[in-house]
């Protein structure tokens, strides 16, 4: 196969037209092409006027050989790389099945793993099963009833359940695990276009059917998924794993536990610093989310383009920097979605964004978030979590205590002063908001962050510091707060056989990065097992 990257057609060019160009870049009659497939497809937008279609494909021709030789001096025309997942056989067998602790995309992935390498992985949700936590999500944002279990945090799929869906990741892939991710998706009934996309998403309405889909799989497989099963306590000897502790009564036989809770499983963490793991206070992001029409979005990013059917919703990725070293940046921006309630505690009040597939709602949100670290919050291990919790109350009170969400216009921001009224742009935000001035419930270093901030990104996007831009408190749980410690070969350098992984443990920071570290850390079990000696 011959690999072509770089390859620019109009954005909305023909399909006969792609065959043209790669067989111009090849110097071939397109009768000499035998087949082809899109590897990635991006699109250029730097010139509104003329957004290209950008690609990287596989081609496979008659005479190889020979066109790879010709074409030994243009760097965007080599040879295929390999883009083949292995994972470690099973060697050997496990006396006792495997637990997974969550079910979000670290735990599904390396429940799929240790399935199809026959462990039987017993994987453990203190949570809902998909169907049944969507009724109790759609309850809190109808009315605010917060069941502590079973939430937009909590349940079958994770937090990512309830969020665009992003499949993008920034961490260098040579052992090919993203490429596995997404053949899993694929074949649970994600769109084959994520296989090519830039920046591939799904959406909430196709994350639940797939879920389930992939739950079906793992239980064919010989695992078992336990819905509102918690982990509650770990049983050793001699600093190995001897039982999981389900919510505090059953004890279940095992070896092996891969601890793959999420970053908001608070009382895990607090459990397992009891039980005497080495975990770290780990920087994290605080910060609110903001709306504008997604027309405005488009507009700025595709020009006389907008709302072309091939082009979709826009997006955006900003940064500014402020005084005493402080930045605030954008982060998972949701075209076309809405924000949500995300708490997952009484009293606490948490916000995120989402979007379904279509990306079709007529607002944009984005996160804006200024980071912080131990600096500022302590070096304990839980002294993170702590302060998010801090704020999260803050947030519940400022909003009335009743789970709406306190809300401030960018303009009134800027000026300093309470928004009283709303603008053209209608809060998506349910059960309610409440007006106000958002110092009442963010660090004041954050909130003028994000004051220097506004006018800055407003000078990349016309129109983002419009006055009536709503800006929604909270956004804190956009990364864990701790890193539970592990060596180079993912296992507890405290307690053998114990695996920590994903977000919660501090090792990932997405959907795809948290699924990818699941399969890390199966392989990581698989191999400990293989090299074991009974």
């Amino acid at each position: 196969m011959i690999r072509i990257t770089e390859l620019s057609l109009r954005f909305d060019h023909k399909p006969e037209e792609l065959i043209g160009a790669i067989a111009k870049a090849l110097d071939i009659s397109p009768d000499k092409i035998l087949s082809h497939n899109v590897i990635k497809r991006a699109l250029d937008c730097r010139h509104t006027n003329n957004i290209k279609a950008v690609y990287t494909l596989d081609i496979q021709v008659e005479n190889e050989s020979e066109v790879l030789l010709r074409s030994e001096n243009n760097t965007r025309i080599n040879a295929s790389p390999c883009m083949t997942y292995t994972p470690p056989a099973a060697a050997k067998k496990l006396h006792y099945r495997p637990v997974i602790v969550g079910s979000g995309p670290c735990g599904l992935l390396a429940g799929l793993l240790l399935a199809r390498s026959g462990y039987d992985p017993i994987i453990l949700e203190r949570g809902k099963a998909v169907e049944d936590r969507l009724a109790d999500v759609n309850l809190f944002w109808r009315n605010g009833t917060l069941d502590p279990s079973s939430n937009v945090q909590f349940g079958e799929g994770g937090a990512g359940t309830f969020s665009d869906g992003k499949l993008t990741t920034q961490i260098k892939d040579r052992s090919c695990r993203s490429i596995r991710v997404i053949d899993e998706l694929i074949a649970a009934g994600a769109p084959g276009e994520i296989r090519y996309q830039a920046k591939p998403h799904i959406g909430t309405d196709k994350l639940i059917s797939i879920l389930k889909n992939i739950r079906q799989t793992i239980t064919n497989l010989g695992g078992e998924i336990r819905f509102s099963s918690q982990l509650t306590g770990i049983q050793t000897d001699k600093r190995r794993i001897t039982h999981a502790q389900i919510n505090d009564s059953e004890l279940l036989r095992t070896d092996h536990i891969i601890l793959a809770p999420g970053h908001s499983a608070r009382d895990t963490f607090s459990m397992l610093l009891k039980l005497g793991l080495t975990m770290e206070a780990k920087p994290f992001s605080l910060g609110v989310r903001i709306e504008h029409p997604q027309s405005m979005i488009d507009k700025w990013q595709y020009g006389n383009y907008a709302g072309h059917k091939a082009l979709g919703a826009a997006e955006y990725k900003l940064v500014a920097h402020c005084g005493q070293g402080q930045s605030v940046y954008s982060f998972c921006m949701c075209p076309g979605g809405r924000v949500i309630g995300s708490s997952s505690e009484i009293g606490g009040l948490v916000t995120n964004g989402m979007s379904v597939y279509a990306r079709n709602s007529e607002n944009a949100n984005s996160a804006l978030l200024v980071g912080i670290g131990p600096e500022t919050f302590g070096s304990e291990p839980l002294a993170g979590m702590y302060f998010q919790r801090e704020w999260e109350k803050k947030a519940f009170v400022t909003g009335g205590s009743n789970y709406h969400a306190p809300v401030q216009l960018a303009g009134d921001l800027i000026a300093g002063r309470a928004s009283k009224n709303l603008g053209e742009i209608n809060p998506s935000y349910t059960p309610g908001i409440t007006l106000c001035d958002l110092r009442e419930c963010l660090p004041e270093f954050i909130a003028s962050a994000l004051q220097q901030a506004l006018p800055q990104f407003d000078k990349k996007i016309k129109g983002f510091a419009r006055p009536d831009a709503v800006l929604t408190a909270l956004e804190s749980r956009s990364s864990s707060p701790v890193r539970i410690i592990r060596d180079e070969f993912c296992q507890s350098p405290d307690l053998k056989g114990l695996f920590p992984a994903g977000e919660g443990a501090g090792y990932a920071g997405g959907i795809m990065s948290a699924a990818m570290d699941g399969l890390r850390t199966a392989e990581a079990l698989i191999s400990s097992v293989n090299q074991s000696n009974n």
